[in-house]
């Protein structure tokens, strides 16, 4: 039928371009295109697409979907690049077909890693701060509003806005995250003997290394309806973020606390973290973890609190696993602060070693495999000493103490020791020296404190 349909088409126009005169083909390929409305679609009008225009159309759709291709892989290797991961960024780029390898804009990028990489220098600067933060205050009308627990926010809580001011600071100054396994790690010889060593952290001319993080993450001494977030939670595209209830009532989800605020800082300043680095958070177990109770506690008595998201349930215990999944993929480390956040210092041998089973059976479960251990309160076991050596023989060979105004690590046979600076209200306003090599803490205090 189509076929009878373009005959009879082609002869009426014929006909009528014979009557006019004598049209031009390309007069007579527009009528005809018009007619059988394919105007505009092939080339000159064509009334059919020919053999040899179908051949360059094919040319020219590989050759556009091959430069297509190749920009994205350009556009990977260059994220690796700009967080210093330049042995990945090579890697990316051997994927390119032979081909395009010779193509400039691959070889110029080549080059500039190669560089990148053999420009790195050992860092050798002696003590790695770390800096470690509470939860986040978010809406500061909302948290400091004259209640029974705004004098508790202000001294045990850092704002939002300071947390991003002290980022904008770290970074002016040349601070760099990495990840507290570049430190040192746990290294097998030829002999089989295994031990801590070491570790061979190269970094660009010029920058510092910093390690951040979070305290026993599980938000039980929140109010709900405070401005601060009570639970943390998986956005449309499987980012974690946090949620709190806002001044209306509504709960809304975003970068309203510590984890999500690093992640977009690192998005918009990739050059901030070094080789995909991001921060460790720490949790215990008996109040709870993200937000969420958890099932599985020794004697059944998880008590409710503001800021848990309610009772246990199978399904939190689902929650807290895909979060804890979701920050692993990122780039997190998940810490132990102990089952019940208690000081581990003053425990018997048979509560300490309670208190690390409970949270190995019912926090790491969840969380997955753990092996650094934060000391709640800063309250550190004695080393060398039986409870040093049960946390050994059960995977957890960072250990991670409190100190105030100073960086201090240690490298043991089988253990890294390196101390915290914990960052409050109380500290940035009664101890600002404290920081004086990182921020100026008097300037980024908020107003509303």
């Amino acid at each position: 039928m189509k076929k009878r349909i373009l005959a009879a088409a082609l002869a009426a126009l014929t006909g009528a371009s014979a009557m006019l005169g004598g049209c031009t083909r390309s007069q007579i390929n527009y009528q005809i295109a018009e007619a059988i409305g394919t105007d505009g679609k092939y080339e000159n009008n064509e009334p059919v697409e020919t053999p040899m225009m179908a051949e360059k159309r094919k040319l020219l759709e590989e050759s556009e979907s091959e430069e297509a291709s190749l920009l994205e892989i350009l556009d990977s290797a260059e994220r690796c690049a700009l967080g210093y991961n330049y042995e990945d960024a090579l890697s990316i780029l051997d994927t390119i077909p032979s081909s395009q390898a010779r193509d400039e804009r691959v070889t110029k990028a080549r080059e500039r890693y190669e560089k990148g990489d053999s420009d790195l220098v050992a860092w050798e600067g002696g003590d790695i701060p770390h800096l470690c933060f509470p939860t986040l205050i978010y809406d500061t009308m909302m948290a400091f509003d004259g209640d029974g627990k705004a004098a508790d926010y202000n001294t045990t809580m850092v704002t939002c806005e300071e947390f991003q001011e002290i980022l904008n600071s770290l970074y002016a100054n040349g601070y760099v995250l990495i990840d507290i396994h570049s430190i040192a790690a746990m290294i097998t010889d030829e002999r089989g003997t295994t031990s801590m060593e070491e570790g061979r952290l190269r970094l660009p001319a010029g920058k510092k290394p910093i390690v951040l993080s979070q305290d026993n993450l599980n938000y039980s001494s929140v109010k709900n309806g405070d401005g601060i977030a009570t639970k943390l939670v998986l956005d449309e595209n499987g980012k974690v973020k946090a949620q709190y209830t806002d001044n209306e009532g509504h709960d809304v989800a975003g970068d309203y606390d510590f984890i999500p605020i690093l992640d977009s800082f690192i998005e918009e300043h990739p050059d901030f973290s070094f080789r995909g680095a991001r921060g460790i958070v720490s949790v215990s177990g008996s109040e709870g973890v993200f937000g969420y109770r958890i099932s599985g506690s020794a004697d059944g008595s998880l008590t409710e609190g503001s800021g848990s998201g309610g009772p246990a349930s199978q399904s939190q215990d689902e929650k807290v696993k895909a979060i804890a999944d979701a920050l692993r993929e990122e780039g997190w480390s998940i810490a132990c602060a102990g089952w019940s956040h208690s000081y581990m210092n003053d425990m018997s041998m048979e509560q300490f070693s309670q208190e690390i089973d409970l949270w190995l059976k019912n926090v790491g479960s969840l969380t997955g495999p753990s092996d650094i251990l934060f000391y709640p309160y800063g309250a550190e076991v004695e080393y060398p000493g039986e409870k040093l050596n049960y946390l050994v023989d059960h995977g957890f060979c960072y250990l991670c103490g409190l100190w105030g105004d100073t960086d201090f690590r240690e490298l043991g046979d089988t253990y890294l020791r390196m101390t915290r600076r914990f960052i409050d209200g109380y500290t940035l306003i009664n101890a600002p020296a404290y920081f004086s090599g990182f921020f100026d803490a008097s300037s980024l205090k908020d107003d509303d404190r």
